[in-house]
């Protein structure tokens, strides 16, 4: 099944062209399913960019999904344009009022590392976010700075500031093997970092709850799961592009900031040669996998989302097949 999107977006075209299942939404309203309905609440400058990495992954499973895009409700952006973000947009305030709910939600990162948690500018609404998921969203899925954002404010979990960035394609260790998350990972394999903060093992392993899925020695944890909260916390960049962390450097570089050469990302570590992408089969494993739980444990009705169920497993909905009907 495909990922519905606004045939005007942006994606909508790049993603075809790359043989993505993509479907327009009047065409989808005819077919006699229900689709899992995800949020995006974006929060990076380069909105496209990230729609079109995160449609990439969710929309490349058998089940339909109902894209919709999210932004906090004062923020403005700086680098998208007013007309797109009219188009495609919806303000959080508007979500919340709606009392609308959904399947699952993915927080992205912010490149505003170096501020506290509450000196961020939007802070009291992501407050606001996070307490609404809890009520109106099946499964949350937090990123890089979302998951950090996340696991602050539920666990008091602190981020570090980094003596340099954290930047290239570091080996990760599959920790929980048993994990639905992690269905088909290898033990080790790649991931894309680029941050200047860290989150520290022994703080997450101090909290309540918590179970580290992923790590890495060079990096640190990584994929973190939170039951209780149905949540999801990674701090790396799966959704990265091929070039994104050479757009980075090359930025850099560009602006006179310091930065050095993404590790084990160039071929030879020579910046004049083409990146090649080591990562895109686990991206794809694991947020296959988590649209799979997500099948697997909601509602059908949705306005039982945020229940205190522990574990649906559709028991309390039609079958299967009335779903895929």
């Amino acid at each position: 099944m495909p990922i519905t999107l606004p045939a005007d977006l942006p994606a909508y075209e790049t993603l075809t062209d790359e043989g993505v299942m993509v479907m327009g939404k009047d065409a989808a309203a005819l077919q006699d399913i229900r689709p899992l309905k995800i949020g995006l609440l974006n929060l990076m400058p380069k909105k496209i960019q990230t729609e079109t990495q995160f449609a990439r992954l969710i929309g490349a499973t058998p089940l339909q999904i109902d894209l919709h895009l999210i932004r906090m409700t004062e923020h403005q952006s700086k680098t998208t344009s007013a007309k797109h973000m009219e188009a495609f947009y919806r303000s959080f305030q508007d979500i919340e009022a709606s009392g609308e709910k959904f399947d699952g939600l993915i927080i992205t990162g912010a490149p505003i590392e170096h501020l506290d948690f509450r000196d961020v500018t939007y802070w009291s609404e992501m407050e606001r976010v996070f307490a609404w998921t809890q009520t109106h969203v099946h499964s949350t899925f937090g990123v890089c700075w979302g998951g950090m954002a996340m696991i602050n404010h539920f666990h008091g979990v602190q981020k570090h500031i980094l003596p340099e960035k954290a930047f290239g394609c570091f080996r990760h260790e599959t920790i929980e093997h048993g994990s639905p998350y992690l269905r088909g990972f290898a033990d080790d394999f790649v991931m894309p970092v680029s941050r200047w903060t860290e989150m520290k093992q022994s703080e997450i392993d101090a909290a309540s709850g918590l179970k580290t899925l992923l790590s890495s020695t060079g990096s640190g944890p990584c994929l973190v799961e939170d039951v209780a909260h149905r949540a999801l916390y990674i701090f790396n960049h799966f959704e990265y592009d091929s070039g994104t962390l050479k757009d980075e450097y090359d930025r850099d570089i560009s602006d006179g900031t310091p930065i050095n050469v993404p590790m084990n990302y160039y071929p030879g570590d020579d910046p004049t040669k083409a990146p090649a992408n080591r990562w895109r089969s686990h991206a794809h494993l694991l947020y296959g996998n988590w649209i799979s739980e997500i099948y697997l444990t909601t509602p059908y009705e949705m306005s039982k989302i945020g229940t205190k169920i522990t574990d649906l497993r559709r028991t309390n909905g039609p079958s299967d097949d009335t779903l895929l009907d």
